[in-house]
């Protein structure tokens, strides 16, 4: 009777052979320089141009390799199969975003001897979490001429960080006594950018500087005449850096993330730990299974789509919600196969929305439904539905669908799970499916389990890791 009953494998069980251990390894170190270099949309749509350019991908929808950007924060990419469009296309989906702080669009403060920069949580963070840690500082100023200056401050050995303040605990008395939604004000999260004044005889070219640099003192007077010193001498280090000015940091897109390097964490080294593995470990392994083991021309033609905007509901032009993706869908019919319907070519498409998944987590597992919760190291997990109470927005994948992935996977040798995410009227949660569902193509939610997701520092498993990479590759690759 045993043989009738199902039971996940372990994949450290599964890939425990010197070359699946040295595959862990090479893709997890591949998959850390990635993710510690990736902390942005735009550079995540960089990262991914750059590697499918250098594999014969341009923005020729002539060619059987098609490469389209939009905006530098999504991204379509395909690669012409054997079967004509009419037969579908395998595609898979992810998200370039992750939850952060946004620098509002007047951003920069000085009020008790401190100059901050204003900022508006993107996505669904814990507060308390983004405060006492090193932050740094990524993004692009656009100026008023169109030039883009590109800034990242806080990350190479040697630079400054940069950190919201937390309240001493001799003084959250009341603090303590609230709700974590009332103690943590979202208009406090003010990031510390310096504390240092310019005196007037800096901010004149010509004249000596004060003690703080070298020369005569400064008199108080000096300081006096300007009103905000500590803003002005940011300003002054901002414009000397980049070449920016106050006005272009209206038109910026400046965003605060943990700084530092992506890590291995454990005794075992088997985890790794970062910030924006949602969703970008999947980004990351869609991009390794198009490019990795795959055939020169597979069945069907294989799409990526990276979107934006996925953590604050899908909106916007580069959001999975527009016609992005329709539009390139419908270039590729006019260059490849004109008489071809799209309605035809959605019909008979697979897609896989690949999203991480909530890992159990040891510390509450009370929060899981047991029989449904997904684990670290159990391989890729399909989600049949998101949404939450009672499937509200949600895609719900096909029995049939379903099956036929199951059979993939089987067939050959790859762990899985499903699972869905906590237990009913206490979890839930979205993804882009139900934004491609909507075309009539078979979908369902993919990827690997995450431990502190949303957090600044998530934690995936590297055998999960390279299961994912090999079921993505099974998929695009599948008849």
């Amino acid at each position: 009777m045993s043989s009738l009953e199902y039971t996940p494998k372990n994949c450290w069980e599964v890939y425990a052979s010197g070359k699946d251990i040295r595959d862990i390894e090479n893709l997890a170190a591949r998959y850390i320089a990635f993710l510690t270099r990736c902390k942005t949309e735009r550079e995540t749509v960089d990262y991914v141009c750059g590697a499918l350019r250098e594999a014969g991908f341009s923005s020729d929808t002539g060619t059987d390799k098609i490469l389209l950007p939009l905006q530098g924060k999504a991204v379509l990419a395909a690669r012409r199969g054997r079967q004509p469009l009419a037969r579908g296309i395998h595609l898979i989906f992810a998200h370039t975003d992750s939850p952060r702080l946004d620098f509002k669009q007047h951003p920069l403060q000085e009020q008790s001897s401190v100059g901050q920069a204003k900022t508006h949580y993107y996505g669904g963070i814990r507060k308390y979490q983004w405060f006492a840690r090193p932050l740094a500082l990524h993004g692009v100023a656009v100026k008023d001429n169109g030039e883009s200056v590109r800034i990242v401050l806080g990350e190479e050995a040697g630079e400054p960080v940069f950190t919201i303040a937390d309240l001493l605990p001799h003084l959250a008395g009341k603090q303590m006594d609230q709700s974590l939604r009332e103690a943590f004000d979202a208009e406090k999260m003010n990031i510390v950018l310096g504390h240092r004044p310019l005196f007037k005889e800096e901010a004149e070219p010509g004249k000596k500087r004060g003690k703080n640099g070298s020369g005569k003192e400064s008199s108080k007077d000096d300081k006096d005449e300007m009103k905000s010193p500590i803003k002005a001498n940011l300003l002054r280090i901002l414009h000397e850096r980049f070449g920016v000015v106050e006005e272009d940091l209206y038109s910026a897109e400046l965003q605060a993330v943990p700084a530092g390097p992506a890590l291995e964490v454990g005794l075992d080294a088997s985890l790794i730990g970062g910030f924006g593995q949602d969703d970008r470990i999947n980004v990351f392994l869609a991009l390794e299974a198009m490019l990795q083991g795959l055939p020169e021309q597979a069945a069907h033609t294989q799409a990526l789509a990276f979107f934006d905007k996925e953590e604050i509901g899908s909106e916007g032009s580069t959001g999975a919600k527009s016609r992005f993706f329709e539009y390139c869908v419908q270039d590729m019919l006019r260059r490849w196969e004109a008489e071809t319907l799209f309605a035809e070519v959605m019909l008979s498409s697979r897609g896989i929305s690949a999203d991480v998944h909530a890992a159990t987590d040891p510390d509450w597992p009370d929060l899981h439904e047991k029989l449904n919760a997904a684990l670290l190291g159990y391989g890729p997990c399909f989600c049949k539905f998101t949404g939450s109470r009672g499937k509200y927005e949600a895609n719900d994948a096909h029995p049939e669908y379903i099956a036929w992935l199951r059979g993939l996977l089987n067939r050959a040798g790859i762990p899985w799970q499903m699972a869905e995410l906590g237990k009913v009227d206490q979890g839930g949660g979205g993804t882009v499916a139900m934004h491609f569902a909507r075309y009539g193509m078979n979908i369902i939610d993919c990827g690997p389990a995450v431990l502190s997701m949303h957090s600044p520092f998530e934690l995936t498993s590297k055998v999960d890791l390279y299961a994912t990479s090999l079921a993505f590759r099974e998929f695009l690759n599948a008849e």
